[in-house]
């Protein structure tokens, strides 16, 4: 009896112990007060509606596997643009490890995996069926995005796929023992005028990188205005457990196009491919609410 007594205090005590840790990860919003709405007036303004620079949202075309070059973006609004096949919206930077494509300089047990998935891209990428690409691809597909500034928090909406991202800028931690998550757990600070982004627990998605990763890796986004109505991202993937060394993944343009909405993109219900009268299979990137019926 004494024993079996010992054993339970032992387990209580122990379940104890992970209290404080759970209770670390934990945080809890107040809502906020005049001086937090004050705050937040004083930093860069990023909200509104965004489509990424070289993409198709603004009556581009993205070709198969890129964006669209300079010259084939049309002035103006999102009027009939498509993308014809390929993978729009690839992570900016993010070559084939393993095929001469690009990609980071992996440790060699990772650069082994990369070249043992070379044989499975084709099956990974029949899996997607209207799963999104996980970040930081979501961020350069070539539709618009709309982003929410309120106190202690950034969110990003954004039309492919119907995705929302949540930026915590209210000092939480980054956690230490995060969730895998098609976009992981954001926490985002200001260093001057640029929103600096840290994303970990990053889970393996159909869709995403093209090169393996493990669940150390984290990705640093850098968000900055460099101009009235236009934005850059610089995305940085680090991975000390893949990489040997950090991953510059580039930095993509947006423009904000104040009288824009975000549509709606329905993938299971197929209303943004089409097929032309060549066969070809594409994506409408305009608004469907304002295309001709």
């Amino acid at each position: 009896m004494e024993r079996t007594r010992q054993i339970i205090f032992g387990c209580i005590a122990a379940s104890l112990a992970l209290v404080p840790a759970a209770i670390a990860q934990t945080t809890v919003r107040k809502a906020p007060t005049p001086a937090d709405w004050a705050a937040l007036a004083k930093l860069p303004d990023f909200t509104g509606v965004w489509e990424v620079g070289l993409g198709g949202g603004g009556g581009g075309r993205a070709a198969a596997g890129r964006a669209a070059a300079p010259a084939d973006v049309a002035a103006g609004g999102r009027g009939d643009a498509a993308a014809k096949g390929g993978r729009a919206g690839a992570p900016a930077g993010g070559g084939r490890a393993g095929r001469g494509g690009g990609g980071p300089s992996l440790t060699p047990a990772y650069a082994a995996k990369a070249q043992a998935r070379v044989a499975n891209l084709a099956e990974d990428a029949q899996a997607a069926n209207c799963l999104p690409p996980g970040l930081p691809a979501i961020m350069n597909q070539p539709y618009p995005m709309e982003i929410l500034m309120t106190p202690g928090k950034v969110t990003i909406v954004i039309e492919a796929y119907t995705q929302v991202r949540h930026i915590y800028t209210d000092g939480r931690p980054l956690p230490t023992d995060p969730d895998p998550l098609f976009y992981g757990t954001s926490v985002g600070h200001w260093e001057d005028d640029t929103l600096v982004v840290e994303t970990v627990g990053l889970a393996q998605v159909p869709r995403g990188f093209t090169f393996p990763y493990s669940d150390k890796m984290k990705i640093v986004e850098r968000f900055r205005l460099t101009g009235p109505d236009s934005l850059s991202i610089e995305t940085t993937a680090i991975d000390p457990e893949a990489f040997t060394a950090p991953y510059p993944m580039g930095t993509r343009n947006l423009a904000r196009h104040r009288t824009w909405t975000i549509a709606e993109y329905i993938c299971e219900e197929n209303n943004r491919n089409f097929i032309d009268d060549k066969g070809n299979a594409g994506t409408k990137l305009s608004n469907p609410l304002s295309s001709a019926k």
